[in-house]
């Protein structure tokens, strides 16, 4: 039987689930867990992602929530039977660095998506540049994003963004509520594209950018890129992978 910690969302169900997954397959402190079982919903699986990022510890999820795409049905029965037998997926963060106007720097990691929007009513004015190379001069627009293959089927897919294979090398830069260049919607990029977005009248038209759940206001400019020095592992049952909900995906309508 492999050592347990289990995490659950602040729910009643959640947690009452929870204390009687730990009752009869015993808890572990994180530091010694071999896996993380996470109750919930995908919200909670991206926290928890995010808190063993830097352990390598893999995350098998039980949903508990509204849509529980990245989780799998929940049972008290046959757990370890069930971890034994996981399909594993290896997804790695993009690394956001921001600027903001009065020149201070920031780090964070993203799993889904970096997004930026507009703070105000005012539209937002954004350069898009590409591996040094200025490909939009201007985008206006209520924001922008740059999505992983994990996350192209979360924000990115709502902002009409294209679906992204989880295996796949690549990227999705999506506008969000474009108004000029009205007709662009958008490129698909290699992951190892390094994208920088740099803010037009940033005083006029403030701008937030954000890494999943972590935002700054204020930015200047917004430098992207995968980071291959982090990575988290997401377990799923056996013909339910990542994998194969992003492809039945594209066949939803």
């Amino acid at each position: 039987m492999q050592q347990i910690h289990f995490v659950a969302n602040d729910t009643i169900d959640a947690n009452q689930a929870a204390s009687q997954l730990r009752i009869r397959y015993g808890d572990h402190p994180i530091e010694t867990a071999d896996i993380v079982v996470a109750l919930g919903g995908d919200g909670l699986m991206l926290q928890t992602l995010h808190r063993v990022m830097h352990t390598g510890i893999p995350v098998y999820g039980m949903n508990f929530g509204s849509v529980g795409f990245m989780m799998n049905p929940f049972s008290e029965d046959a757990l370890a039977e069930r971890l034994a037998s996981v399909q594993r997926t290896r997804i790695y963060p993009l690394s956001m660095q921001v600027i903001d106007v009065s020149g201070n720097s920031r780090q964070a990691l993203a799993l889904n998506e970096v997004s930026l929007f507009r703070s105000t009513y005012q539209a937002a004015k954004i350069q898009i540049i590409v591996d040094g190379e200025t490909r939009l001069d201007e985008l206006i627009c209520d924001g922008v994003l740059l999505a992983t293959p994990a996350g192209s089927t979360a924000y990115n897919l709502s902002a009409h963004g294209p679906i992204l294979p989880i295996e796949a090398p690549l990227l999705a830069l999506t506008p969000i509520s474009p108004f000029r260049p009205r007709r662009w919607r958008g490129a698909i990029l290699s992951n190892r594209a390094e994208v920088r977005f740099v803010t037009r009248e940033a005083n006029k038209r403030p701008i937030s950018a954000v890494a999943d759940n972590v935002e700054f206001h204020n930015v200047l400019e917004v430098t992207v890129r995968e980071d291959r020095r982090h990575a988290v592992t997401l377990l799923f049952d056996p013909g339910t992978s990542l994998e194969e909900r992003v492809l039945s995906e594209q066949f939803r309508f």
